[in-house]
């Protein structure tokens, strides 16, 4: 199980439209941290909202974690009011992580991000350009508002594939097409994927004639975080057959060959 931070305190606060992202001061989870993780933060002290919401872990720096997120609901709705100064209650890091190649590999690693599913691929490029890896970045969203990180990365250096389903930064279309142009010309040597379901689903059906190893950070509501709850199960082929798995114990990071994309009943 994870570490409970009570409380940690929020140091900054950037904010651009609908997407926030918290800076928190939080050293025994940033200790432990791993790319793919997540925590549980209790938005309220009262009982409205009652459960944790799950962030990705978005960065990692020293003994402040950060989490990146869009409005989406009241418990996002009420955390993007917070202030610096302010408390969370962290509970992480929870969940597997990402893998991580311990040696540089001549080919590039591929990290797709679909608005908000940008958040872990943050904190993945970064650990992978410690190891020396090439990474290449295509970042997505219906409008140039989707995507508030893309100059930070440039800015940090990262090479950057960006596309608007308006045509209003970069490609115009999806994500997915730009890939499906890109990865013939890249030879890339693995996949990391984040976003919404249908753009990694596709994702995945594209894999197919690359056989490239990929990695996908699955999403679902949960109610603890850390297994007991069953409130966050996925099909998730095993040696025996298709199981339902618990994301935030088994997961969110799974290999894309074992993930059931048509969700059984």
């Amino acid at each position: 199980m994870g570490l409970l931070e009570k409380p940690g305190q929020i140091v900054e606060r950037e904010t651009w439209g609908d997407y926030h992202r918290l800076t928190v001061f939080a050293p025994a989870i940033a200790s432990k941290a791993r790319p793919g993780q997540f925590v549980m933060a209790r938005i309220s002290s009262n009982y409205d909202p009652l459960l944790r919401r799950p962030f990705s872990l978005h960065d990692c720096d020293g003994e402040r974690v950060k989490i990146f997120f869009k409005v989406s609901g009241q418990g996002t709705a009420l955390l993007a009011q917070k202030e610096p100064g302010d408390e969370v209650d962290l509970l992480g890091p929870l969940g597997n992580g990402f893998s991580l190649l311990p040696e540089p590999v001549a080919a590039a690693l591929i990290l797709v991000g679909g608005g908000r599913g940008i958040a872990p691929l943050r904190f993945l490029a970064q650990e992978l350009r410690k190891l020396e890896q090439k990474v290449i970045i295509f970042y997505g969203g219906k409008t140039r508002h989707d995507l508030p990180l893309a100059q930070e990365l440039i800015a940090a250096g990262f090479e950057l594939r960006l596309t608007t389903e308006d045509g209003s930064l970069g490609f115009k279309g999806l994500v997915t097409e730009l890939l499906a142009e890109e990865l013939p010309k890249l030879k890339p040597g693995r996949l990391y994927v984040c976003g919404p379901e249908s753009m990694m689903h596709r994702i995945a059906e594209m894999n197919k004639a690359y056989q490239l190893p990929a990695e996908f950070s699955l999403e679902a509501q949960m109610g603890c975080g850390f297994g007991v709850c069953y409130g966050c199960v996925w099909p998730i082929q095993r040696p025996s057959g298709v199981e339902f798995t618990r994301i935030c114990q088994e997961g969110p990071i799974f290999s894309s060959e074992v993930i059931v994309w048509e969700k059984k009943s």
